[in-house]
């Protein structure tokens, strides 16, 4: 049976204390479950702007989408995160990745290692974390008796291994670095893509009984009568892919709202992707589409 539809706005913009809480609020009107902060340089630190979310709504879940680990000692930010869960009521759910922008590490003056380096870092820190959870003074500060549930996201073997064996919640990327450009994202192929879901799922039954909940932030989001003008600027910057290719991507949601909504539904069917985010700038335009399939 398909795990309900979930959806999730990652806000990006700094803004004033006033402005934020209307923005948060009007995100919980138009229907989201999660509201969302990244971990980037140059955005609103999440932990803060999350207990603030929290304040100005009542119902939506609050989550980092994603922490970049590499900022963080384990120690310390499990510190963040109980004091967190508290003020929030115990709303919070950590999105975890390995980061991909070398500036920002280059920026703060944090080493950037190799990709297994940044990889073993996060298991690291996943499972410090869950050592952390259960010790006190945490567990007397905890409002998630088990602490909040995790999200990792990622494409390669490793942290799609990782994923199964401790993520509550699965996230695909639907892309995958430029060999050519660091620090540049090239979109999966719909096959492509297929094959790191299927490759996720042979981890997932080896270390699991029960699949968890599977995200996907898609990237581009519009309500259009047609399709093709839409993505024709994202198959310009995609070379690797054709016009076609780039209408199919599972990143891409454009269409009339009833087209939207019918290729949620297939996605769901295919790759088991119930809990779907998007960027800020496309907050207004899913909103339809949560309204066409709330409680589907």
């Amino acid at each position: 049976m398909s795990r309900p539809f979930r959806f999730g706005v990652n806000l990006l913009s700094p803004a004033s204390a006033h402005e934020w809480r209307a923005k948060c609020r009007r995100a919980e009107d138009l229907g989201y479950d999660v509201l969302l902060v990244p971990d980037h340089l140059g955005m609103p630190a999440p932990f803060p702007a999350l207990v603030a979310a929290a304040e100005a709504t009542g119902r939506p879940r609050l989550g980092t989408f994603v922490l970049n680990t590499g900022f963080w000692n384990p120690t310390l930010l499990a510190r963040e995160i109980a004091t967190t869960d508290a003020l929030t009521g115990g709303r919070l759910e950590i999105g975890l990745g390995a980061g991909y922008a070398a500036a920002e590490h280059e920026s703060a003056g944090l080493p950037w290692g190799s990709p297994g380096e940044r990889v073993d870092h996060l298991a690291h820190t996943v499972r410090e974390l869950k050592r952390l959870y259960a010790e006190d003074p945490l567990q007397g500060l905890l409002a998630q008796e088990s602490g909040p549930p995790f999200l990792i996201g990622g494409n390669g073997d490793r942290l799609l291994a990782l994923t199964a064996e401790h993520a509550d919640i699965a996230a695909f990327t639907g892309a995958r670095d430029d060999p050519g450009t660091p620090g540049r994202l090239l979109a999966l192929s719909t096959e492509e893509f297929a094959h790191r879901v299927a490759r996720y799922e042979e981890f997932e039954r080896a270390r699991r009984e029960t699949p968890v909940e599977r995200n996907l932030l898609l990237q581009l989001v519009e309500v259009t009568d047609d399709r093709a003008k839409v993505v024709e600027p994202l198959a310009a910057r995609s070379g690797h892919l054709s016009l076609d290719q780039v209408l199919e991507l599972p990143i891409v949601l454009v269409g009339t709202v009833e087209e939207m909504a019918q290729q949620l539904i297939d996605q769901r069917e295919r790759f088991g992707i119930s809990y779907l985010s998007v960027l800020e700038p496309s907050m207004e335009a899913l909103a339809p589409v949560i309204d066409v399939l709330r409680g589907k």
